[in-house]
């Protein structure tokens, strides 16, 4: 016993903070452009900062996961940058490439859209404090609502826009840490030549080290990496499109039956993820969070089957299952059976599932507090639920909060730098609370589950991916191609080369964001944006077969339905969903 009689660490609620890192494939296959910057401005804000939070604050402890295509694009980043510092060519992506321009292009067209934009994705939550950026902004909003004015605005309100928009993008971390960085924010307007590649330098710097920081604190286990599978598949539905149905009765379904050959392309996405992880990681996880949470049991057997030793869902998932199988009833965190591990018959996987309440707490209701109110509340909480672990007697007891890694932070104070900071702070600082990683929780007992419920974290089942009609609709434009796939593949017209370029392309058509979109109060614009990548990947995809891709790809399929237009009816404009 430790002389000072703290207690063991099995004796205390073990805490796992799980931090899921995800974008798209935005990449255009033939001109290999970004059509959306979201991969390198997450890089710059969110991943940059919680690498940091984990670097600075002694003895935190959390779960990384990466989707692959995510990791793919950040490497496409970095070549864009060895290009441009080592051979002087402009990066592809359009805002980056603009902020380089020795002079902003004169072009009208060009000039309009570049502050539309800089406004479309700006990030005026870290820029509001700052008097110059809402200035630019307001005369932004100005041009696009007067067009014909545009003529009469210098050049330096587009170099200061383009400078002002990437600095509030940078990670709260580095506008604290890096001088570069503060004085380009102290000089607040027009920036010379030399200070926009200034800027650039640091951009560079932040997204070509992100990987190697992460790869840094995974060998000083401060963290444990674990993966999803390549392109983000909901990996029940391609297994069987009617697992939908376990947790939600007579929804409507595609006109397809099934997805044609899911096992395999779901063994594809699990193998090329690792070949990539083990690429950037130098190591092959033994975690897999798999896209949205979603299993059911024939999802887990592939886990299990592929020697991944855990994987995770929601709170939903274990309370269907549970109720399911007459283990237990609903509100299993009222009762204890949500702190532990659990083991399907013939299954070695452990299962764990996440204090969906807990999570949303920090997903949608913390960042309207100040950052001590928030975490004091919430280790308020945890200390309950320590207290209920210890009445039940339970061994070993876990708690797993599991969120995206991203998209919260900007509704947060300075991208949530105080809450985050004080958090990991107050976690690995107090008596009765272990601050821990999935891969040391899988060494204490796991119960058994009976079965498993197929769902994700978002209410416990998968219809926000199908089961309304353009979601359905999406399913069948994909599951049309996979056959045209499945003829050529099985014709052996293609090389070995073009085999691969069709594999690849045909997971990104797979990957869950595509289905996320459509058919809900989204934002119209973000329906529309998404609506026309997944055409894009769908006639790419005929393409690499050598096929003509049918007419109905050149429209959009989706509907924007009900809400005032704005997508306002969702929480953070339709990126995040609570659980309930």
């Amino acid at each position: 016993m430790p002389a000072n009689n703290d207690p063991l660490p099995s004796e205390r609620l073990n805490v796992v903070l799980c931090w899921h890192m995800h974008q798209p494939e935005y990449r255009d296959p033939v001109s290999v452009v970004s059509n959306l910057p979201w991969t390198y401005l997450r890089t710059i804000k969110d991943y940059t900062d919680m690498a940091a939070h984990l670097e600075q604050v002694p003895n935190s402890r959390a779960v990384i996961n990466f989707s692959p295509v995510l990791l793919k694009q950040i490497e496409d980043y970095t070549n864009q940058f060895d290009r441009y510092f080592i051979d002087n060519q402009s990066p592809e992506d359009p805002l980056l490439a603009a902020l380089v321009e020795p002079a902003i292009n004169s072009d009208h067209d060009y000039r309009y859209h570049l502050v539309e934009q800089c406004l479309k994705y700006h990030n005026f939550k870290s820029g509001e404090t700052f008097e110059q950026y809402v200035a630019l902004t307001n005369i932004g909003r100005h041009i696009l609502d007067n067009p014909g004015h545009l003529d009469y605005v210098c050049d330096a309100f587009f170099t200061d826009l383009i400078v002002w928009f990437h600095l509030t993008w940078l990670g709260e971390t580095v506008r604290r840490d890096d001088p570069r960085a503060q004085a380009l924010i102290s000089r607040a307007r027009r920036y010379s030549m030399l200070e926009r590649i200034q800027l650039v330098r640091i951009i560079s710097e932040q997204i070509t080290q992100i990987i190697p920081r992460y790869r840094a604190l995974a060998a000083d286990d401060c963290i444990e990496l674990s993966m999803t599978p390549y392109a983000h598949p909901i990996g029940p539905l391609l297994l069987n499109l009617h697992s939908a149905e376990e947790a939600s009765n007579n929804i409507p379904m595609p006109d397809a039956a099934e997805y044609p050959g899911g096992r395999e392309r779901l063994d594809w996405h699990i193998n090329a993820g690792k070949k990539l992880f083990l690429q950037h990681f130098g190591r092959s996880p033994i975690g897999c969070w798999p896209a949205e949470g979603a299993l059911s049991e024939a999802c887990v057997t592939v886990l299990n089957d592929s020697g991944f030793l855990w994987t995770a869902s929601g709170a939903g998932v274990l309370n269907n299952s549970l109720s399911d199988s007459h283990q237990a009833h609903n509100d299993s965190d009222s009762n204890g059976t949500l702190y532990r591990s659990y083991q399907l018959p013939n299954r070695d996987i452990r299962c764990f599932f996440r204090d969906d309440h807990l999570s949303d707490l920090i997903g949608f209701t913390y960042s309207s507090w100040h950052g001590d109110d928030a975490v004091a509340n919430l280790i308020h909480r945890l200390e309950d639920i320590a207290g209920l672990c210890a009445q039940q007697s339970l061994t070993e007891p876990v708690i797993s909060i599991i969120m995206d890694g991203e998209n919260a932070w900007e509704h947060y104070h300075q991208n949530g730098f105080f809450f985050i900071r004080e958090l990991y702070r107050r976690l690995a600082l107090h008596p009765d609370l272990n601050l821990t990683t999935f891969a040391q929780c899988i060494k204490g007992p796991s119960a058994p589950l009976d079965r498993l419920t197929a769902g994700s974290w978002v209410h416990g089942n998968l219809t926000t991916w199908i089961g309304q009609p353009d979601k359905n609709r999406a399913w069948d434009m994909l599951i049309k191609a996979k056959y045209c796939f499945d003829e050529v593949m099985q014709s052996h017209a293609l090389t070995e080369q073009q085999r691969q370029a069709a594999e690849l392309q045909l997971a990104i058509c797979e990957g869950s964001d595509w289905f996320w979109w459509p058919g809900g109060e989204n934002p119209p614009d973000s329906i529309a944006s998404f609506d026309q990548l997944f055409r894009m990947h769908l006639k790419a995809l005929y393409g690499t077969l050598g096929r003509t891709a049918p007419d109905y790809l050149d429209r959009p399929f989706t509907h924007a339905i009900s809400g005032d237009g704005t997508g306002a009816e969702m929480p953070l404009g339709g990126v995040m969903r609570t659980s309930q």
